[in-house]
């Protein structure tokens, strides 16, 4: 049964997404490594500690993120991008049936 839904435009935006998460990855992993540094600064109060350690919580989530990502690739199912690309190689036109 074919989609009704357009596998291939999913798979682009897929792909811009994680180009655009690809490119927080570096700044995401910096920002970690400063908060890790500033988590081990003397003397600093529990509190602030904690509120450190939830934000580095927090930046670790970007790997939920990409596993989202995965997720709705492995969504789309097997061979419907290839299909439809195989379907509008010569231009798309309605099927009449």
């Amino acid at each position: 049964m074919p989609i009704k839904w357009s596998a291939v435009q999913v798979s682009k935006a897929m792909d811009e997404v994680e180009a655009q998460v690809n490119l927080a990855d570096s700044f995401i992993t910096e920002a970690k490594a400063k908060a890790e540094k500033a988590r081990k600064i003397d003397n600093l109060p529990e509190y602030i500690g904690q509120r450190v350690r939830r934000l580095i919580d927090q930046l670790d989530r970007l790997e939920y993120v990409k596993a989202a990502i995965e997720s709705i690739r492995k969504d789309i199912p097997d061979g419907a991008v290839e299909a439809e690309q195989e379907r509008t190689k010569h231009g798309s036109t309605e099927s009449l049936m």
